[in-house]
């Protein structure tokens, strides 16, 4: 049998040819696009039918995560009173690969009739759709990924490719940042790490707290209360140090003989990492990464000791 590994490979290599192929068929038209787009006072309403529609939704939903207010409408259902959804000040991306789709160019002059701008998206800038559009973007293939050359596969890669490139554009040009993003994706992730603060995800109860008289044999006990690995250095309420497992550890081995008779101020270190913890979560895990530990002491506005973070907790 063959290895059908060498199938893949061939797919990936045309799709991705398709994609490079669009490079010397961008001009103005793309231009005019993302202006059309850049300065819409309303929203943008991508539409298409078949496989172009299931495209079309994908890159409105992009758009729309990327600060563009977009969304997806399917041309038959304009016809039964949802081309009340489309209002002055909006714009339409039109997606066909011929062209000549009739039951979108049937879609068509119902916008022509009341002046919204149409971004038309095809392989012929001569079709129907391409000659009624304001603008026309070109996603001509010249074969299809699949073998028998029938089945929207470069072309729905391709059409795809030239929405993400529309949407790399306004962000650019919007200067969208991180934070913009976490604000439409408060659920995911990112906007955990973006949105959160370190109070929301700090260990607060049970904390481990030692003085510097403490015996270090009695302090691996407090140590072992959470799961940070680590002991806080209380005096006068005020922070003064930190004890680690890896304190511990190498106490045992540097010190074998007077291990039980050291006290936590011999092996605490007096420079602990502190956060505040009304600090972005991206931030806890910057400084972690930065200073190569695993958790940060977290504090309060009155500097007093009220948390652990952890860096499982920033993942």
């Amino acid at each position: 049998m063959k290895d059908v590994k060498e199938y893949a490979v061939r797919c990936f290599k045309d799709e991705a040819q398709a994609i490079l192929d669009l490079i010397p068929m961008l001009d103005d038209n793309f231009s005019k696009a993302v202006d059309l787009v850049y300065n819409c006072k309303g929203k943008l309403i991508v539409t298409g039918v078949g496989k172009s529609g299931h495209v079309g939704e994908k890159i409105a939903a992009t758009l729309a995560s990327l600060g563009t207010p977009s969304f997806f409408l399917n041309p038959l259902d304009a016809y039964h009173g949802d081309l009340g959804m489309i209002a002055e000040g909006d714009v339409v991306m039109a997606i066909s690969y011929s062209g000549n789709t009739d039951e979108l160019l049937r879609f068509i002059p119902l916008l022509i009739d009341r002046k919204i701008p149409i971004i038309g998206v095809s392989s012929n800038p001569s079709s129907l759709l391409g000659q009624y559009s304001t603008c026309h973007l070109n996603i001509k293939v010249d074969h299809e990924a699949d073998p028998l050359n029938l089945a929207p596969t470069s072309s729905t890669t391709t059409t795809i490719a030239m929405g993400d490139a529309l949407a790399c554009a306004l962000v650019h040009l919007r200067n969208f940042k991180p934070n913009d993003f976490a604000q439409f994706h408060p659920g995911g992730s990112l906007g955990k790490m973006l949105l959160s603060t370190v109070k929301n995800f700090m260990v607060s109860d049970n904390l481990p707290i030692v003085s510097k008289k403490d015996k270090v044999s009695d302090t691996i006990i407090q140590i072992s209360k959470t799961k940070q690995g680590i002991a806080v250095v209380i005096e006068d309420e005020k922070i003064v140090g930190v004890v680690t497992d890896g304190d511990v550890r190498r106490a045992m081995q540097s010190k074998q003989d007077s291990f039980f008779h050291l006290e936590v101020k011999d092996i605490m270190s007096t420079t602990p990492k502190t956060i505040n913890e009304n600090t972005k979560l991206n931030v806890a895990g910057d400084m972690m990464r930065k200073y190569n530990i695993h958790s940060l002491i977290v504090v309060n506005n009155d500097q007093r000791f009220v948390g652990i973070i952890d860096s499982f907790s920033c993942l």
